[in-house]
């Protein structure tokens, strides 16, 4: 470091030398000599070399030093044609900035460019322009021939220094030039005014009196007065021309008894109105209608010295120009042009007011003269003032140069000083002391951005009187507000309102800086000002920090008890001290980098072990909810987080969380099927939302089963990629686990299903033998009913002949009653046995009971008939009403009362139905069962109330909102059914009779018959002790008929 900073002096009084050299001597020649010589071997480069500029922007080496064994440039290679620069004008150079190549083969030039280096033997270089005042006059090139080379930032500075340098040179060089050249150009002028005598005696008089001075005030009054006397005229004036072609008089020597045009163009400003359409109009001749203002100058800006006028009344002047000769009292007037090189400056002007005058040609060409004497008086207190100005210059340059060593110095030691350092707060405080005492500043301080581009004051050396900051943020949050709308607002040098955290740090993100002379001066809003004045601060200098390409912070000086005009050598101070703080930063950075790594190796270390117990935990279960609960448990203790969870996709691609582990005070999410995207948050806690996240995969076999998530809820996170391979591991073992307790749920399931296939199996078996059952008993009555049908209709039909035989043989009693009056004693004896009498009452009671009785066999049969319907396998047109009616008669004996019990009423109230399609053996069965239920359950409840009157209600109508259906209703008033049961009484083998009394199968197989056969509806409506309402719904013609 020392040995650097020795090589650091040694170039520095080198370049002092230098100066000291070029500012010695006025020939550019030796000068250029001088500079290529020393700086080459202040660089120790092989060629340093200096390229003039032609008109067209090629070019020619003027001057140059080399190493031996490299040949020389100058007055060797040809006139330089650059395109580049030609079609840019001078490109970068003309920006005054300095350009360095490491290596010529590494920056992608043009292969056209890169022979032309290889020309010049250049394997690197670096350029610094050279400015001859405001205009790019050459290049200082500094070469490196035998191998690339990285030049370094002091290097580049030092050479741009020096073409600094060297531009001030050439100004005064030029200056010395043209003051000689003028010199000359005067001396030759003093010998042609020898020619006249008393002309050039009296002029050079007035000459010599203009030569005495500098001052132009001077010159100018003595030159009126000289003139006034020489021409005996009333007034001598001279009017000088603003940019605007505008003007006023300057200076005036006027006779007694007349007004001064200075003075009255003070009090009036039509005086002076000479860019007005009626002031000085005219002047060129009294044939032209022009204005000075209007044409820039008229023709004594286009070369011509004089104009004369005898006369004002006799010149055709107009009415408003004449108004105005008047205003200056004016009768004839002679004007003289003034230039200052080639621009017109001004005019002399003398006056006579008396009389008109015939002005002569000597007195023209005297006038002529000292107008142009004026113009080279004019010329040389330009010069001079340039000269002076340049001397300032070179001298506030001297002492800037001489103050920056010294400020580099220092720099030098604040960078060793922040180099020696890893302790960040140690580097600042160190810096803000350093800075404030180099800079003079009553406050340095260091502010620090935070993630939405807020911050705060972090470090700072404040003078002796007044506030600290850092502990004013603390009891005012105000102070630090450099992120709110009227904080650190307008910073930088523009218009334009904007704010460090809308914009992210506006144009320090640009790597630009800003700085304030006066805040009361930038034209800052009023809420802005308040803040600086919180700061105390008149003054600001403000440069970003950088931490790599990101950034950091800012450092700002602040003037406290006055305004102050910032240095461009302060403002770069800064920004080198800025960039070291940035480059402390990285340091810092990389070393908790390096430490953070340390930790979080040891750390990976605890964490696979953790890892390998988890898996294993996995391994030891086949509970799928026990492995998930385990999981998640132990990964959010192992990743330190405040949530873990796993999600669950659905075969949509929707989901819910199944299983998660939170810290206290989160409200758990497998409680509810969330979306994966708004991960629950405690309600009454907004600010708890979750500020980071990461998730992995769980894939079960080749399936995205669902994932693992990971959540940081009350800060952000940078996940580590250990953290997330971690996770994707007991992803991993997840996905095991469930293929695992897949394979165990199939198992499960398989034995599920053959068991619930056996209990299939045995409801089928048992359904097939209550079909084959009723299907036999179907046969059983339709085969009774037609082996009793024939008897009972041969009975039937034979009665009426038995009737009409008897009849006949009671009639032939009665007859012979009448005519044997006393029969036999036998015949009378069996009369009396038989009792005649009783007999011949009681055979017509006797033949028709037993018709009642076969008529009542013979509708039994029909109803057996109509019941089974085994003749009628197809769907046919049937009354349902028929149907009813045969079931009731087959249920009549269960019907009659019974014991001392109450007969079941059966209460009908058939609608107007059509002829209903449908297998009707099939729906005289639901009949069957529904009517049979109904009369169990009135008969279990007549057990219970003995003064009850059991009811069946049977109503039937075509439904109303759907004619093409007729709806059978089956009522009554037991017991009812309770809710729970309800949900279960068309299952098969359900059934809440005792065991022994009901199979399950009754509704189970009706509902299938209306409902699966019949495309119907069959519904039930029951209140516990208040009845039980089977609803029948059945199409009048079904749509699709079913076996």
């Amino acid at each position: 470091m020392s040995r650097e900073k020795e090589k650091s002096t040694e170039r520095q009084r080198i370049v002092g030398e230098l100066f000291d050299k070029i500012r010695l001597s006025l020939e550019i020649e030796t000068i250029f000599a001088t500079a290529t010589q020393e700086v080459r071997q202040l660089l120790q480069a092989e060629r340093v070399a200096i390229y003039q500029f032609l008109p067209d922007w090629s070019g020619e080496f003027v001057a140059e030093s080399f190493a031996e064994g490299w040949t020389p440039l100058v007055g060797v290679q040809p006139i330089i044609k650059d395109t580049f620069l030609e079609e840019n004008q001078g490109g970068r150079y003309a920006n005054n900035e300095s350009f360095a190549v490491n290596h010529i083969y590494q920056v992608g030039y043009d292969e056209c460019h890169v022979q032309l280096l290889e020309e010049f033997g250049a394997k690197a270089y670096v350029i610094a322009p050279i400015l001859q005042g405001d205009k790019l006059w050459g290049l200082l090139a500094a070469y490196q021939n035998s191998a690339p080379r990285y030049w370094q930032k002091d290097e580049v500075e030092l050479l741009s220094q020096i073409g600094t340098q060297l531009g001030v040179a050439l100004q005064q060089a030029e200056y010395v030039h043209k003051v000689q050249e003028q010199s000359t150009q005067l001396a030759i002028r003093a010998a042609a005014m020898e020619k006249s005598a008393e002309r050039q005696k009296t002029l050079a008089t007035i000459v010599d009196k203009i030569r005495q001075s500098l001052d132009l005030e001077t010159i100018f009054h003595t030159t009126t007065q000289q003139v006034q006397k020489l021409l005996d005229v009333d007034r001598v004036v001279i009017y000088r021309f603003n940019s605007d072609w505008s003007g006023e008089f300057v200076a005036e020597s006027v006779a007694e008894g007349w007004n001064s045009l200075i003075q009255e163009q003070k009090e009036n400003s039509e005086i002076n109105k000479n860019v007005s359409e009626c002031s000085l109009q005219d002047l060129a001749t009294p044939n032209t209608d022009t204005y000075l203002q209007k044409t820039q100058g008229g023709n004594f800006a286009k070369g011509l010295l004089y104009r004369v006028c005898n006369d004002i009344y006799n010149a055709g002047f107009t009415d408003c120009y004449i108004k105005i000769l008047e205003s200056y009292q004016a009768r004839a007037y002679g004007i003289i042009a003034i230039y200052l090189g080639e621009k017109l400056w001004g005019l002399l002007a003398v006056y006579q007011n008396s009389a008109p005058r015939d002005w002569q040609k000597d007195e023209v060409e005297l006038l002529s003269q000292i107008g142009t004497q004026l113009g080279v008086a004019l010329k040389q207190a330009e010069y001079v003032q340039k000269v002076q100005e340049q001397s300032t210059q070179l001298a506030t340059r001297a002492a800037a140069m001489e103050k920056s060593a010294k400020r580099q110095k220092t720099l030098a030691a604040i960078v060793d000083k922040i180099r020696q350092s890893l302790d960040i707060e140690t580097i600042f405080q160190t810096t803000t002391q350093e800075v404030q005492q180099l800079l003079n500043a009553d406050r340095v301080a260091i502010f620090r951005f935070h993630a939405d581009w807020s911050g705060e004051f972090i470090a700072e050396s404040v003078a002796d009187g007044w506030v600290k900051l850092i502990q004013e943020q603390k009891e005012n949050p105000k102070i630090p507000a450099n992120i709110t709308k009227c904080s650190v607002r307008d910073l930088p040098n523009y218009v334009n309102d904007t704010y460090l955290q809308e914009n992210k740090g506006e144009n320090f993100a640009k790597k630009v800086y800003c700085t304030c002379n006066d805040i009361y001066e930038k034209g800052f809003s009023d809420c802005y000002l308040e803040v600086l004045e919180s700061y105390q601060a008149r003054a600001y200098a403000i440069v970003a920090i950088y931490q790599g390409e990101k950034l950091w912070g800012l450092l700002g000086a602040y003037q406290n008890s006055t305004p102050r005009e910032w240095e461009a050598t302060e403002v770069e101070l800064l920004a080198q001290i800025g960039g070291q703080l940035g480059v402390a930063l990285q340091q810092a950075e990389y070393f908790k980098q390096v430490q953070a790594q340390t930790a979080e190796l040891e750390k990976a270390t605890e964490r696979q072990k953790a890892l390998s117990l988890t898996i294993d935990k996995i391994r030891q279960s086949l509970d799928i909810n026990k492995i998930f609960q385990t999981t998640t448990q132990e990964v959010r203790q192992l990743l330190e987080v405040e949530r873990v969870a796993i999600y669950r996709f659905y075969p949509d691609w929707s989901g819910e969380f199944v299983a998660d582990s939170i810290i206290d005070e989160w409200t758990p999410v497998v409680q509810s099927s969330l979306q994966i995207n708004p991960v629950i948050s405690k309600q009454t806690n907004a600010s708890k939302l979750p500020r980071n996240e990461t998730f992995v995969p769980i894939l079960q076999g080749e399936k995205l089963w669902g994932l693992l998530v990971a959540y940081q809820n009350s800060s952000p996170r940078y996940w580590q990629d250990e953290e997330i391979n971690l996770l994707a591991q007991v992803g991993v073992q997840l996905g095991i686990a469930l293929q695992q307790a897949e394979l165990l749920e199939k198992t499960r399931t398989q034995a599920e299903d053959l068991t619930k296939a056996l209990q299939e199996l045995k409801q089928t078996q048992m359904h097939m033998i209550q079909g084959e059952k009723m299907a036999g008993l179907g046969q059983l009555v339709a085969g009774i009913a037609h082996e009793i049908n024939n008897p009972v209709n041969f009975i039937y039909g034979n009665l009426n002949y038995v009737e009409e035989y008897a009849q006949n043989l009671l009639d032939l009693m009665k007859l012979y009653s009448e005519h044997y009056v006393d029969p036999v004693p036998e015949i009378q004896d069996f009369i009396e046995d038989i009792d005649i009498e009783f007999v011949m009452q009681d055979l017509p009671k006797t033949m028709n009971s037993m018709k009642v009785g076969a008529e009542r066999i013979r509708q039994l049969v029909f109803s057996l008939r109509t019941f089974s319907r085994l003749d009628e396998a197809e769907m046919k047109p049937v009354d349902l009403h028929q149907g009813i009616d045969s079931t009731l008669l087959i249920l009549q004996h269960r019907l009659k009362p019974k014991h001392a019990v109450s007969q079941i009423e059966i209460v009908k109230n058939y609608g107007n139905l059509p002829l209903v399609k449908c297998h009707a053996a099939q729906i005289n069965q639901v009949f069957m069962n529904l009517l049979s239920n109904a009369i169990d359950v009135l008969e279990e409840k007549l057990t219970i109330e003995k003064d009850f009157n059991p009811t069946i209600r049977i109503t039937t109508a075509v439904k109303k909102d759907n004619p093409h259906s007729v709806l059978v209703k089956i009522s009554d008033n037991g017991l009812g059914i309770p809710a729970k049961a309800k949900e279960k009484i068309f299952n098969l083998f359900f059934t809440t009779k005792d065991i022994g009394k009901g199979t399950g199968l009754g509704l189970a197989i009706s509902y299938e018959i209306i409902v699966q056969k019949h495309g119907g509806k069959l519904l039930c409506n029951s209140e516990v002790n208040q009845g039980t309402e089977f609803i029948l719904e059945i199409p009048i013609q079904p749509e699709k008929q079913t076996d």
